[in-house]
């Protein structure tokens, strides 16, 4: 929270922070306060009836669809959407990538490597060393 807001906010803080101002300054204040609440309502009233078109718009489109008997799936395929992802919000998981590069850690554990994200110690190593990357794969 920002310090003019904390003093703002607390009437002690307001009091003493305004202490030495005269009553028209004080007047002055107050009458921008409420041109900038009567602005934040004013904006705040037409980003609803935004919203609220929007939502007509949406729910006239629903009703239209239902009427012509298009499903979520077609019209997902109509967009080009893939189904099974979009319309119903559940995402496939990825499948694991085969391993392309096996090395041996420096415990002597055989292990392998897809060759996706940060390149193991191990190879990184025997890379720096001028071993080639090919001296890896599987």
């Amino acid at each position: 929270m920002s310090e003019v807001l904390k003093v703002l906010s607390n009437i002690r803080s307001l009091r003493l922070a305004t202490r030495d101002f005269s009553v028209e300054q004080l007047e002055n204040l107050l009458e921008k306060i409420e041109t900038l609440v009567s602005e934040k309502k004013v904006e705040l009233a037409k980003a609803q009836e935004e919203e609220n078109a929007r939502q007509e718009r949406i729910a006239k489109y629903k009703e239209l669809l239902e009427k012509e008997g298009i499903s979520r799936q077609e019209l997902a395929e109509i967009l080009g959407l893939d189904v099974s992802e979009k319309v119903s919000g559940v995402s496939k998981k990825r499948s694991t990538r085969p391993a392309k590069y096996q090395y041996v850690d420096e415990n002597g554990v055989t292990k392998t490597w897809t060759g996706q994200g940060r390149t193991p110690k191990a190879i990184q190593a025997q890379l720096d060393q001028g071993k080639p990357l090919s001296s890896f794969e599987i």
